[in-house]
């Protein structure tokens, strides 16, 4: 039975910056637990649409990004301490600039996986900012097996991993973000 996992983030930067650098495939492994080892072991990707100009020099991101048909084979220990390493191959199934993409998994731990992240504009408090939203839905081997390590372990490591996700966004945007502002 396929489960779901929505999360979402709000951050101080514009959506431009932060769809480019979620779009950027080699951005993944430093918004994993480092303890998971993450690593690209291979990727083809697929140039997406021509990237819409911002008015504003200072958001025209010139980063690569992982268009429709891109495929990424990953590694990472799924278990800390544990040097097993599990495999995944995932490919991009849509891709609208500063709106969202959505990846699937062709081969890995799960018996379906399929990830949308979703990035839009949204003021708080009188600052501009983005909102970063995920949805997941995914299912696990084994049938009945399965659920019963979803309930005990995988929601639970996956929620965790979101957690570190959103703890490494507000480290990295910041400097992502000067780092922009010196190229411009």
């Amino acid at each position: 039975m396929p489960q779901t996992l929505n999360t979402s983030q709000w951050t101080p930067f514009p959506v431009e910056l932060v769809f480019a650098f979620f779009a950027n495939p080699t951005n993944l492994p430093h918004l994993m637990p480092r303890w998971q080892q993450a690593r690209i072991e291979s990727s083809r990707l697929i140039a997406p649409p021509p990237r819409p100009v911002a008015a504003d020099p200072t958001l025209r991101f010139q980063s690569p990004a992982a268009g429709t048909g891109s495929e990424m084979a990953i590694s990472f220990r799924p278990v800390p301490r544990i040097p097993f390493r599990v495999g995944w191959i995932a490919r991009i199934t849509e891709f609208v600039w500063n709106s969202h993409f959505c990846d699937e998994q062709l081969k890995g731990p799960f018996a379906s996986w399929n990830h949308c992240h979703r990035i839009s504009a949204e003021t708080r408090d009188g600052i501009s900012g983005t909102l970063i939203s995920d949805e997941i839905e995914y299912t696990l081997p084994l049938g009945p097996l399965g659920s019963l390590g979803n309930a005990l372990f995988v929601r639970r490591q996956m929620q965790a991993t979101f957690v570190y996700r959103q703890q490494r966004l507000d480290q990295i945007l910041p400097v992502a973000a000067r780092q922009a502002a010196r190229r411009s």
